[in-house]
């Protein structure tokens, strides 16, 4: 320390919350008041004589050299940041006021520990990132891939997963994971239940072993080892969302800050998870039926045109059968709605099992199906599948032990003998059904 140095009222230097250094022109520290030691980690003889760039984190040193080539050109600067690697290898971000001193050829620099402000900033822009993305992203997936991507930019992140909830049993199914232990899906369900279920049930992180995960495989036991892994559970407003399961890049696991930091981020995902999970289930509702979960008026429009369309293109026929499950009223009067409603389900399925994966089987509502195939050879293939149809609609059902047999009345109409366009065809496939559902005048049309 030269005698500049000393002439400093060290015991009132020593008071300052902020760190004072000293620099030499050569880059080396003279001085640190006692701050130094809380904010770096090193003592003052630790660090006294060291090049002070040397401390400096690798990403940050070539801007750091040129702002103090800048100080010592005599201009005083203020609020320059970067970061430091503290002796325990954490980064600690640093804002600086700084100026040169001609006479004693000594650069004077106050460095004030900002990671309480960074952190806030973090939040922040981690709690307006993971609102974006519940807005923008198409998908849950694409969702969290999003947080995926935010927690990497907050934590030492190697890998994550994200289970979610099923609703109404808080059953969880792994529906996000990178680079984590791969299990097998029989294995997955053990890993959910042992771990995972027991922060969510809890409402408490949960950290875990390599050997804590890789035990869930048979004939593998627990050990104690470094704990990588953690467990956070997601609850928005008391309501269990599921869990992120997180592996940081350091063996010995997360820090109590980085937890603090993901407790806060974990109840904005499980916010964006909801409402995403509620946006989906609405767009659902649009387009699918409640009941049977088959596509609805709207989307079933959507498809005849996209049909026609691909048709045009490739000069094929494509046909549209309008279906009446027949006496569906006596059914509900005389059995109840539930039973009608199981009945529905019934026949909604069968017309499933009947078709190819790209044909489309939409309900209208009521007692009302459409089916639209593609790629029809003859206009007479379109009543070959509807006798099939009819067959397996007259099937047995079985609701609550009784044996229900149920008829429809079934019109078809071909594109393009009968129509080019969705309405033309529709209309012309209900004027059928009716036809066919007149000829069928006083036969019974369910039994039991």
């Amino acid at each position: 320390m030269n005698d500049e140095a000393r002439k400093l009222p060290l015991s009132l230097v020593d008071l300052l919350l902020d760190a004072v250094l000293l620099v030499d022109a050569a880059g080396r520290v003279v001085y640190v008041n006692a701050a130094c030691e809380r904010i770096f980690g090193y003592a003052p003889d630790e660090i006294i004589g060291r090049s002070m760039i040397d401390l400096v984190a690798p990403e940050d040193r070539d801007r750091t050299l040129e702002e103090a080539r800048i100080v010592m050109t005599g201009q005083p600067r203020i609020g320059f940041e970067n970061r430091y690697v503290r002796k325990d290898g954490s980064l600690v971000p640093i804002m600086w006021s700084a100026r040169w001193s001609e006479a004693d050829q000594l650069r004077i620099g106050v460095a004030r520990d900002i990671t309480e402000r960074k952190q806030a900033e973090e939040l922040q822009a981690a709690t307006y990132a993971v609102s974006e993305a519940a807005h923008d992203a198409v998908d849950l997936t694409s969702l969290f891939r999003e947080i995926d991507q935010i927690i990497e930019k907050l934590v030492p992140l190697a890998g994550l997963a994200v289970a979610t909830c099923t609703p109404g049993t808080n059953e969880l199914t792994l529906s996000y994971e990178r680079n984590l232990p791969e299990l097998p899906s029989d294995m997955q369900t053990t890993f959910l239940k042992r771990y995972c279920s027991e922060a969510v049930l809890n409402g408490r992180p949960r950290t875990l072993s390599d050997d804590e995960l890789l035990a869930t495989r048979p004939g593998k036991a627990a050990a104690k080892a470094d704990q990588p892994y953690l467990v956070m559970p997601l609850i928005d407003q008391k309501e269990a969302v599921g869990a992120l399961i997180l592996k940081s890049r350091h063996g010995a696991g997360y820090s109590q800050k980085d937890r603090e930091l993901l407790q806060f981020v974990s109840a904005q995902i499980a916010t964006a998870i909801k409402r995403r999970q509620l946006t989906e289930k609405l767009m659902q509702s649009a387009r699918y039926d409640d009941l049977t979960g088959l596509p609805n008026r709207r989307l079933l429009y959507d498809r005849i045109r996209s049909a026609l369309a691909r048709s045009r293109g490739r000069g094929t026929r494509m046909a549209v059968l309008f279906i009446d499950i027949d006496g569906l009223k006596q059914v509900n009067d005389s059995l109840g709605h539930a039973t009608g409603d199981k009945l529905l389900t019934t026949v909604a399925q069968r017309l499933k099992e009947c078709l190819r994966e790209e044909d489309t089987v939409a309900r209208l509502g009521g007692d009302e199906f459409v089916v639209l195939v593609e790629d029809l050879g003859t206009p007479q293939h379109a009543v070959a599948i509807a006798d099939k149809l009819r067959s397996a609609i007259g099937e047995p059902v079985d609701v609550d032990k009784t044996a229900l047999k149920a008829a429809a009345s079934i019109g078809t109409a071909v594109y393009p003998e009968h129509g080019v366009e969705p309405e033309q065809l529709l209309r012309h496939a209900d004027a059928a059904m009716y036809l066919d559902k007149k000829a069928k005048a006083g036969e019974t049309s369910w039994d039991r």
